[in-house]
């Protein structure tokens, strides 16, 4: 049997449904699109074209990878949000449609979106936040830290990436650490919120991402605890905190 691309996309899509993965059918596109280097509106146009057998052995390793629970962003190597696209891997985690919540949040409470100001992203991960912030507030200067190294260097390359390296500048250091002294007129943290016990309930894509951004401490509230603490000190007159917190975890 020839495996053109329709017949290997048919394959996957049953494959992926049967093991319950949602949106089957886009990231079985998706993954062939990145074994091909094509568009995923090419893979149609070439439909009834055979795979060499280095491409499906690529694919193949991609597929088993996928089923066995790895992100289909960490596949990818990359990951979209907020028209921003990303570079992501296993030091960070994949941004999720949730986080465009709290960037609407952050980018209203600035009245004049023109006006200079200065943002502080704590645990800033990809660097997802930071840079829609600054795709938003035009004349914003944005300081963003993570205690994780290999993050700190995958958000300078997607400030790169986007266009941004010289409005947001990545600190490695734990919270405020990295910026002792200044002060800011927002300051947005998606820090880990998940409760320590709960993490080995997840499921196995999310717990094949970073514990370090997971990890909440045993109530899933100690970044909170320890930002709104000290927040206040680091806030310019009039300024905002903005966080992203668990579905459970508002009123607390």
């Amino acid at each position: 049997m020839a495996w053109t691309t329709l017949a290997v996309l048919d394959w996957t899509t049953q494959r992926f449904t049967e093991a319950g993965i949602a949106g089957a059918r886009l990231e079985a596109q998706l993954l062939l699109a990145h074994v091909l280097k094509c568009t995923r509106t090419q893979l149609y146009t070439g439909f009834d074209k055979p795979l060499a057998e280095d491409e499906l052995a690529s694919y193949r390793g991609l597929i088993k990878r996928r089923l066995a629970g790895e992100n289909v962003s960490y596949l990818l190597g990359e990951a979209e949000l907020w028209g921003l696209t990303l570079h992501v891997n296993e030091h960070v985690l994949v941004p999720r449609p949730d986080t465009e919540t709290l960037i609407e949040v952050a980018r209203g409470v600035r009245a004049d979106r023109s006006a200079p100001c200065r943002v502080l992203d704590l645990c800033t991960g990809s660097g997802a936040i930071a840079l829609a912030l600054a795709k938003e507030l035009p004349a914003a200067t944005i300081v963003a830290t993570d205690v994780s190294a290999e993050a700190v260097a995958i958000a300078k390359k997607n400030a790169e990436r986007n266009g941004f390296a010289d409005r947001v500048d990545v600190r490695t250091g734990d919270l405020f650490a990295p910026i002792a002294g200044e002060r800011f007129d927002l300051i947005v943290s998606n820090p880990p919120y998940i409760a320590s016990a709960v993490i080995a309930t997840l499921s196995a894509e999310v717990r094949r991402e970073p514990k370090l951004a997971l990890d909440g401490g045993p109530d899933g509230l100690a970044f909170y605890d320890r930002i709104c603490g000290a927040a206040r000190e680091y806030l310019l007159p009039g300024g905002w905190l903005c966080v992203e917190h668990g579905f459970d975890q508002a009123e607390t």
